[in-house]
């Protein structure tokens, strides 16, 4: 039955990545990254219960949070075009009479 679903789990990564790919749009491209993170997870988690390698599961939590901060780094970038914080040069003018 894990079988099954390692497979499933593999055949859909295989059709996030063509979406990945074809995306019209930036977000679709996003969306497919977090999606292909997501399903790389389960992957992860579901390989170790199979393999009976429970300590695939820490390697899979780990995997979830730096999809999570990394999804989250990129739509910031997008948005801001930029991920620091950067002064506002209009304060600084302000500041500096």
């Amino acid at each position: 039955m894990f079988e099954v679903a390692v497979l499933s789990l593999f055949i859909t990564m295989v059709l996030v990545l063509f979406r990945l790919i074809a995306g019209p749009t930036l977000y679709d491209r996003v969306l497919a990254v977090n999606t292909f993170g997501t399903c790389t997870v389960l992957f992860i988690g579901a390989s170790g219960f199979l393999f009976e390698r429970p300590e695939f599961l820490d390697i899979a939590l780990i995997y979830a949070l730096i999809n999570f901060v990394g999804t989250l780094a990129i739509l910031k970038f997008f948005r801001y075009r930029a991920l620091g914080d950067q002064p506002n040069i209009k304060d600084n003018r302000e500041n500096a009479q």
